[in-house]
């Protein structure tokens, strides 16, 4: 029996699932760099034991960029480009030197503090884009203090039994470390639902809580706990009571994931008979297995970032088509969607020197990008069109505006055509072509656009991130992301409406898709498709199964008169509890 009191810190739960263990608390060792008195004629040893930090640092990062590709995709990997941008900031190396030169120190104290001030000052700046660089910074300075000292990095790896992990905060890098095989669920202080690290433990599908102010402070390696990603809990000393309703919890999970696991063959096809597309979204060939595991039908969003992230050179043309036709054959008989390269905003790559810029999500990215770079765009499209030959592949465009821009790539679509007829190369000619509705003025002018391509799959995070100017990565705002928002319900059913009225098909490729809150609400705006992570499949084929089109229209019904995204959030969840509340 439990005899010490119960006690509970309330958060923010960012990753689902319950875990019960012993804590571990992690303190990252930030200790202060020895400080000395160097010669003159020191200097240059200086300058190459830190020329020789940085390049072992640089390593380093991409080695965990390479293990998070690899093991959760190249999205989350991503996220290390901006540690790589810290490494070669030439502005800061500059000061470093100037400052080296000027005060006569060692130089892991001089670094430590240019960097400590460069992050402070970006720290202050209120912009939540460079208020996240300051974290990075933070992050990569602790690591090339350590190659300057000589000293191995406190590896999160080599805690060798199963815990619960409590911290301040992790790093991006703290994470990448996570042994998951001992690793329950973590913890920290601070975080929203769109920091590094929420997005990592969902990746890893590991139960996690953040916002808990100062548990690291009041919780002691050894404590026993019980974690509540669903609810943002931690429960500390947990009494039998508790114990014995979380366990009944676990029982009903249980049930769920077992039944959900016999609906791989099933359609995903409503009480009445309307079959809706459910496919998975990917990012390296390696994930068909998971898509095949799940039921998914096809690939709905295939993106092709991880072949330019991470890498010395820009990928050729065999080296895409190999990987697309792999992908294509895998999905046989269902399609495979690949966007078109979709760097910039969060995802760069530094051989193709793409400038800093003060807003990058309204920069230089997406079709921007390969409309200015012709030939980087052609090199992809070559490999796509290859790839069409099985006759199951569709492609689409991102971040279009207006019809100018689709009306430009379609050209340079054209144009390999006609290269790849003149070489005699195989390669579909009717392969579909379509365009992501992500940006407000594309939903706005749909009818215009549906007029040049096949069909619209809807990217609803970043058309969600621009209708409302809310920086998912800003904790301060995050609660103003709202999918239920009404003005996005019209951009939905605009987008839908210009699509049926030429015939056309809507899939949604975004975190809505796999919200099973939001599936009456997406059958009841006619989306034809949903495209998910394939983990959340099984769960939405469910959800499909368990509707019909006249409850997803009643809601539609409901909902004309609501004006604000909270009583429209709360309809939805109405409907989703009475047609499938074990899911919930």
């Amino acid at each position: 029996m439990s005899t010490a009191e119960e006690k509970r810190f309330q958060g923010t739960g960012v990753s689902p699932g319950i875990a019960r263990g012993t804590v571990f608390v992690y303190r990252p060792d930030d200790e202060a760099a020895p400080s000395r008195r160097i010669e003159e004629s020191e200097i240059p040893e200086e300058i190459a034991r830190f020329e020789t930090a940085l390049i072992a640092t640089r390593a380093q990062i991409l080695e965990m960029q390479q293990r998070i590709a690899e093991s959760i995709g190249a999205k989350d990997a991503g996220i290390f480009d901006a540690h790589l941008l810290v490494v070669e900031d030439r502005t800061l190396i500059d000061e470093v030197l100037r400052t080296l030169a000027r005060d006569k120190m060692n130089v892991e104290h001089i670094f430590q503090n240019v960097a400590g001030r460069y992050a402070k000052t970006l720290s202050e700046i209120d912009d939540p884009y460079l208020r996240e660089r300051a974290l990075d910074i933070h992050d990569v300075t602790r690591r090339i203090i350590h190659n300057l000292m000589g000293k191995e990095a406190r590896d999160l790896s080599s805690i060798g039994t199963p815990h619960i992990l409590i911290a301040h905060n992790l790093a991006p890098s703290d994470t990448a470390q996570l042994d998951r095989t001992l690793v329950l669920a973590f913890a920290t202080d601070v975080g929203s639902k769109t920091s590094h690290t929420a997005i990592m433990a969902r990746s890893l599908n590991i139960p996690a809580v953040v916002g808990l102010h100062d548990a690291s402070v009041q919780l002691s390696s050894g404590d026993h706990i019980l974690l509540d990603g669903y609810n943002g809990l931690i429960i500390v000393n947990p009494s039998d009571q508790t114990l014995w309703e979380y366990g009944e919890l676990e029982i009903k999970k249980t049930e769920v994931e077992e039944k959900l696991t016999h609906l791989r063959e099933t359609a995903s096809t409503t009480l009445d008979g309307r079959h809706v597309i459910l496919s998975a979204n990917i990012e390296l060939p390696g994930d068909m297995e998971q898509v095949r595991q799940n039921g998914a039908e096809g690939v709905g969003l295939y993106r092709t970032e991880f072949f330019y992230l991470n890498k010395s050179e820009l990928p050729t043309e065999e080296e895409q088509y190999a990987a697309y036709r792999q992908v294509a054959e895998a999905a046989a008989p269902h399609s495979v969607i690949i966007r078109t390269l979709d760097l910039g905003g969060d995802k760069f790559m530094s051989t193709l020197h793409m400038p800093e810029e003060l807003n990058p999500f309204l920069g230089w990215r997406a079709i921007r990008f390969c409309l200015e770079r012709v030939d980087v765009f052609k090199t992809q499209l070559r490999a796509i069109l290859r790839a069409s030959a099985g006759g199951n592949v569709k492609m689409m465009y991102p971040m279009i505006s207006g019809v100018d821009e689709l009306r430009r790539a379609n050209v340079i679509l054209e144009e390999c055509r006609a290269e790849l007829r003149a070489e005699g190369v195989p390669f579909s000619e009717t392969m579909e072509v379509g365009a992501m509705i992500e940006i407000p003025s594309a939903a706005i002018s749909a009818d215009i656009l549906a007029k040049e391509v096949s069909f619209f799959s809807i990217g609803t995070n970043d058309l969600i991130q621009y209708s409302i100017a809310v920086d998912r990565l800003n904790e301060h705002i995050a609660h103003l992301y709202e999918p239920t928002h009404p003005a996005i319900i019209r951009l939905i059913r605009m987008t839908v409406e210009a699509a049926h009225a030429r015939n056309l098909w809507v899939g949604v490729c975004g975190e809505m898709a796999g919200d099973i809150v939001l599936t009456p609400l997406l059958l009841g705006l006619g989306v034809d498709e949903l495209s998910a992570g394939a983990a959340s499949v099984p769960r939405v084929k469910r959800a499909v199964q368990a509707l019909d089109s006249a409850a997803c229209a009643q809601l539609i019904a409901d909902i004309q008169h609501l004006d604000t995204a909270t009583a429209i959030l709360a309809q939805c969840d109405a409907v989703a509890r009475a047609h499938y509340p074990e899911l919930l």
